[in-house]
């Protein structure tokens, strides 16, 4: 029978990585269609998030067996017959056009507030939280915005911009503890309506806007967790546009996920399902783009808690799945629980980093010193 090649082949290749299939360890694969081992060689990484998705597979701790084929590098080994043309397709499209733009904002933003203040915590923040001295989430949240603000060195009177800014809550958070004024741009609907509410009576403006649109000073600026949205082939606009916003003493702070190796796309399963048009950008994509435009003053990268902030979110949202939207069904929550567990395992096997880059028009008169 055909699926018995197959499932040789596919022992053969996890046992590389120390899983077994039908094993009694967590991180072992169960099989509970015989179908998945054709489509898992046959489709590569979109292949074994869809037949988990339909229940094809399961694995009592499905983080550790994904962070095992990563260390093992199996998925540099085991290509869809579709990423070619996707590759390709990257290559010669820039996935991240203003007509695209607003693709990830309807498909992956505006799912519903109610699902993010589920996994989330107290603070509607969707990027990296930071765990030096923090024990929780809510801490290690408040623990970043914080660090955000103090290497940007923001003080009352200041008018801030965020790219990016999501439910507004880094907004929210520098007018309250730092006096600051500012503008907020998205371009999620569910989101802007959302900052509006919540930084009602402070004196933000939050925009449904494309970034490219910005043409305004301020003192300083942000992005926290949306870099990874904007493409390798627009990179040198969205700098362009960060730097005729600042004056020339003025400083930017950008978060975001990076990868070790350069890309024109992202992981194909991602791209369908979470992320469409994403892309991680590389050291050496952001550093070619900086060139005449930024001053690099200090580059802090905490990638390790980026897995500790994704478990939290899943214990969070495992912990209200009975309390959500029916819409929420039982194959959308696989699927939520295999983008948790991959983004998982790609920050502890060091595939993918988190960056902080503080960078300034003319280069800090005296040198730059960042708090960490």
């Amino acid at each position: 029978m055909p699926h018995v090649r197959f499932e040789h082949r596919m022992r053969s290749l996890l046992a590389e990585a120390d899983v077994r299939i039908g094993g009694d360890r967590p991180w072992d694969f169960q099989v509970r269609d015989p179908r998945v081992y054709a489509r898992v060689l046959g489709q590569g990484s979109l292949g074994l998030g869809e037949s988990y998705m339909d229940g094809w597979w399961d694995a009592e701790a499905l983080d550790g067996l994904l962070t095992r084929l990563l260390d093992a590098r199996l998925d540099e080994r085991v290509h869809g017959a579709g990423e070619l043309f996707d590759a390709l397709r990257a290559r010669l499209t820039n996935l991240q056009s203003r007509r695209r733009s607003g693709e990830v904002g309807r498909r992956h933003y505006d799912l519903g507030n109610d699902l993010y203040a589920a996994m989330l915590g107290r603070r509607l923040v969707y990027s990296c939280a930071y765990w030096r001295n923090a024990q929780d989430l809510d801490a290690a949240q408040e623990a970043k915005l914080d660090l955000v603000c103090r290497k940007l060195r923001l003080a009352p009177g200041m008018r801030v911009l965020d790219v990016g800014c999501g439910w507004g809550e880094a907004l929210k958070f520098a007018a309250e503890r730092y006096g600051i004024s500012g503008v907020g741009v998205t371009i999620s609907v569910e989101q802007a309506e959302y900052a509006r509410r919540l930084c009602a009576g402070l004196p933000i403006e939050i925009r449904l806007q494309d970034y490219r649109d910005l043409d305004e000073r301020f003192d300083a600026a942000f992005s926290l967790g949306m870099f990874e949205h904007v493409g390798v082939k627009n990179y040198a606009t969205f700098f362009a546009v960060v730097r005729r916003c600042l004056p020339a003493d003025g400083l930017f702070l950008l978060h975001t996920i990076g990868t070790n190796r350069s890309v024109q796309r992202t992981d194909p399963w991602i791209a369908r399902y979470i992320f469409p048009n994403s892309m991680l950008p590389s050291a050496a994509q952001i550093t070619h783009v900086l060139e005449g435009r930024f001053v690099l003053e200090d580059w802090h990268g905490f990638g390790a808690d980026y897995d500790r902030t994704l478990q939290a979110w899943r214990h969070n949202v495992e912990a209200a799945w009975d309390r959500l939207d029916a819409r929420y069904d039982a194959r959308f929550r696989r699927m939520w629980r295999f983008y948790l567990g991959a983004s998982m395992a790609t920050f502890r096997s060091r595939r993918s980093q988190l960056w902080q880059l503080v960078l300034s028009p003319r280069g800090v008169r005296g040198g730059y010193v960042a708090p960490h």
